[in-house]
């Protein structure tokens, strides 16, 4: 079968699509035929992201969906030619495995782009505003970097709670298109200067929970929109900067919570709990209301390094897919 590396070159990191033997599902995994299987920003990012230092050539691709090949010793609860969805290992591939208890049933309503769109992002979103975040109805989100998968996906959640929300972006196409998706308040800046508009809209309180995709860059004046007993998520670092100036003053003051949101060193229990809580609550509200996940745009499969390259370029509204035949 053909499947997506991540290599190291002489330049640095590079992908190079092989022929590689197809994968056997191990115990708690589904082996599956992939239909769609979507980008994730961090997967692509050496050092400190989530591939490290890449010593040796990896498997990319972090969620996909397909249908059902064959399931691993243990598995129970699933049907050979079932549509699937879930974290997947390899999932740019023809075949790939996906882990079983992360897995979840397709909604009818999903095509194979929205079903390969909601495992990992959804669950970095469930992490954030659920999770950790406990984010309630009537209080207020602040998404900055709000047209990225994960601002998307952040964007329905709060929504299925009943949060209000307030998004910030550089372009301003993207926010009428949020705005489209229920986003309440849309704030043209990149970077910097939302701080003002974020206490307009609360009354001078601040907003509950902000989430942080950018990195350091905002960090102080993320800290300045807190309301009292405030929670800041970190998710990203697209920025690049890594330290920043941080008002301990206020952290004690306003009784602020700090946290940060990632898979890489999550324990399996914790993964586990999140699908299974968002399968229970969230996912029937999708059904229902005929939700889906946003995606800007579908590639070939054997186009994935300009999908790359078209959602580093900062260019999409939502997930990037790729279209696997």
């Amino acid at each position: 079968m053909k499947s997506w590396w991540m290599v190291a070159g002489a330049a640095g990191p590079e992908l190079q699509l092989r022929e590689t033997p197809a994968p056997m599902a191990g115990p708690g995994q589904l082996l599956v035929q992939v239909h769609a299987a979507s980008l994730n920003r961090g997967e692509f990012i050496t050092g400190q992201g989530l591939l490290g230092q890449l010593s040796q050539p990896k498997a990319m691709g972090m969620e996909a969906a397909g249908t059902i090949v064959s399931m691993g010793p243990g598995v129970t609860g699933w049907q050979v030619g079932q549509r699937v969805m879930g974290r997947a290992l390899g999932g740019f591939a023809e075949q790939a495995l996906l882990v079983a208890a992360e897995a979840m049933p397709m909604p009818d309503h999903f095509e194979w782009v929205h079903g390969a769109s909601l495992p990992i992002t959804y669950m970095v979103s469930h992490d954030m505003l659920v999770a950790q975040g406990e984010l309630a109805a009537g209080e207020w989100l602040l998404l900055n970097g709000a047209a990225s998968g994960v601002g998307t996906a952040s964007l329905q959640l709060a929504q299925m709670i009943g949060a209000h929300t307030i998004g910030t972006s550089g372009q301003a196409h993207k926010l009428d298109a949020l705005r489209a998706q229920g986003l309440e308040v849309g704030v043209l800046t990149r970077g910097g200067g939302f701080r003002e508009e974020v206490m307009r809209c609360t009354g001078g309180k601040g907003v509950n929970l902000a989430i942080n995709p950018v990195g350091a860059s905002i960090l102080a004046e993320q800290i300045e929109s807190l309301a009292y007993r405030g929670r800041l998520a970190i998710v990203g670092y697209v920025d690049g900067q890594f330290c920043g100036p941080l008002d301990i003053g206020a952290v004690h003051a306003q009784r602020l919570l700090i946290f940060g949101v990632s898979n890489k060193n999550r324990m399996p229990a914790e993964r586990t709990a999140s699908v299974a809580d968002f399968t229970q609550r969230f996912l029937p509200i999708m059904a229902q209301r005929k939700w889906v996940p946003l995606i800007d745009r579908v590639f070939a499969f054997d186009q994935l390094p300009a999908a790359r390259e078209h959602m580093q370029a900062d260019r999409h509204i939502g997930k990037v897919v790729l279209q696997i035949a």
